[in-house]
């Protein structure tokens, strides 16, 4: 039976794009296109080719960025001239801007292949393939102070302050430009690993579904195999094809056009099963990838330990209180602060608008709960009628769905002009001063009515243990559009995993969600 199942499957190009549903329901969905071709065979690709096409493309760009550094160095510093470096040292009237130019760039360039900015598991997403081009730079220019100060060469500091800066920015913009085009290129479910999930049943779809949320880490589902399920059909809930029980996967690969195997947590698939699996997989081909059962945590709170032949992970605990929390705060005061004083003719014209309309107050005030379950005041500019709160319960019995997050597209309590001020999130600007007093931060978990807070769970009152913010995950990842439950994760994801650079990430898809909203209501 299975041998006739290998036949048959010999014969179909199988092409899977799973997507997540996004209106929040957790479920997958899976476009399936087949065409049958009974004369020509299955020619798998090689494992990751296109990571090998798409990190040459970055490494020319790499190359561009640095020689055209190296070149805006020279004339600032230089200028046309190219006269002999002034040296007391024996290279003395030997070396010229042009060889220190062209030892910089060749040294910029093998860094940058040293400290590994190109590997296929850091590129397309994530913060850690910006930080090892930073540390290709700084590795580079320590080498190369170093070399000129043990070649005693008279080395014009502008050369260096203006190389160092210049190129690193030029750098990082490459790598931004590339992931842009390969985010692009993703979305039309190109440039991914294909993956086949092993696990069971529970265990698989919960990862599927944790994958095909983010289509842009580059992880494209074809196919499950469960170890406490059936070694045919689909996996239950989804349109995912089980192309076979757990010893034949690594077999059936190929003819899936799959290059990546993710072994799912699992009681029924120990560790020396999944050793004697990564056996069958040609390493010309294939990858093995382990997904452990903690979820949700930052990478930048997970270490891999090798023990005794055990890959052991220690995930930090979250920190809440130290330094950082200490800078977090003197960020908030001052930036607030220096926004306030900037903003403060726009201020100034909104009051005017909202007097116009019905001549009710400028600003709204309303109870929230904030860190440690502490309830303050927030300010936002009115965008509603004065009896608004009056109309909330009419207009509550007549929703349908979750109540718990009370947000309407068309809501006719909204002023005109209110509009306007929600759409760019302008009535939201008062909250500088909730900032500046200490109930607020400019990012964190957004903050919650007393109401919603009465129904929480023990889970979600985790998210009381971090100052709320005028902008979080939940503001920059659909806002109004996200279901309750993905809010909540969101916001729980962040009140374990912040930090000061996640912080300013977020500030500044804040500032592109402002600028081109969605959701926003």
């Amino acid at each position: 039976m299975l041998t006739d199942t290998r036949r048959q499957l010999s014969l179909f190009r199988t092409s899977l794009r799973p997507c997540f549903n996004p209106n929040g329901s957790g479920s997958v969905t899976t476009s399936v296109r087949v065409a049958l071709d009974s004369t020509t065979p299955l020619s798998p690709p090689l494992a990751l080719d296109w990571v090998k096409r798409y990190a040459i493309r970055v490494g020319l760009g790499d190359m561009l960025a640095v020689v055209l550094t190296v070149a805006v160095a020279h004339l600032l510093a230089f200028g046309a001239h190219n006269g002999t470096m002034a040296s007391r040292g024996f290279l003395n009237h030997l070396v010229t801007p042009l060889h220190i130019g062209l030892a910089l760039a060749v040294l910029w360039i093998l860094a940058l292949r040293l400290v590994d900015t190109r590997a296929s598991r850091i590129i397309g997403s994530g913060a850690t393939e910006y930080k090892r081009v930073g540390h290709a730079s700084i590795l580079t220019f320590g080498v190369f102070l170093f070399g000129a100060f043990f070649l005693d060469l008279d080395i014009a500091r502008s050369y260096a302050a203006i190389a160092f800066p210049v190129g690193t920015v030029a750098l990082m913009a490459n790598r931004w430009l590339w992931r842009r085009w390969l985010l692009s290129r993703r979305a039309r479910g190109e440039y991914s690993s294909r993956v086949v999930l092993i696990g069971s049943e529970r265990s698989v779809l919960q990862t599927a579904v944790d994958l095909s949320r983010n289509p842009a880490v580059g992880y494209q589902v074809v196919g499950v195999g469960l170890t406490d399920g059936p070694d045919h059909g689909v996996l239950r809930g989804t349109t995912l094809p089980i192309i076979g029980g757990i010893d034949d996967v690594p077999n059936l690969l190929d003819t899936y056009g799959a290059d990546t195997l993710i072994a799912t947590n699992s009681d029924r698939l120990p560790a020396e099963r999944v050793r004697e699996i990564s056996w069958g997989l040609d390493p010309q081909r294939h990858q093995l990838v382990l997904a452990p059962s903690i979820a949700d945590i930052a990478g930048s709170r997970v270490h891999l330990r090798p023990v005794a032949g055990l890959p052991l992970l220690h995930v930090e605990t979250p920190q809440y209180e130290g330094p950082q929390r200490v800078a977090k705060r003197i960020f908030d005061v001052v930036v607030s602060g220096l926004i306030l004083f900037a903003l403060l003719p726009l201020f100034l014209i909104v009051a005017g608008l909202i007097k116009r309309v019905d001549g009710g107050p400028v600003f709204y005030s309303q109870e929230r709960i904030g860190r440690d379950g502490v309830a303050f005041r927030i300010l936002k500019f009115r965008s509603m009628y004065v009896d608004a709160d009056a109309r909330r319960a009419e207009l509550l019995a007549a929703m349908a769905g979750e109540r718990r997050l009370f947000k309407l597209a068309d809501d006719p309590r909204v002023t005109p002009i209110g509009k306007i001020l929600r759409r760019y999130s302008i009535d939201e600007l008062p909250q500088l001063l909730n900032v500046l007093r200490g109930d607020m931060s400019l990012v964190g978990p957004r903050p919650a009515l007393p109401e919603e807070v009465s129904d929480y769970n023990s889970k979600e009152r985790r998210r009381l243990v971090v100052t709320p913010g005028m902008s979080g995950l939940w503001q920059v990842s659909g806002r109004s559009n996200l279901g309750w439950d993905d809010g909540i994760r969101l916001d729980l994801y962040y009140a374990d995993n912040w930090s000061m650079t996640g912080d300013l990430v977020i500030l500044w898809r804040t500032a592109k969600a402002v600028l081109m909203p969605e959701g926003a209501y």
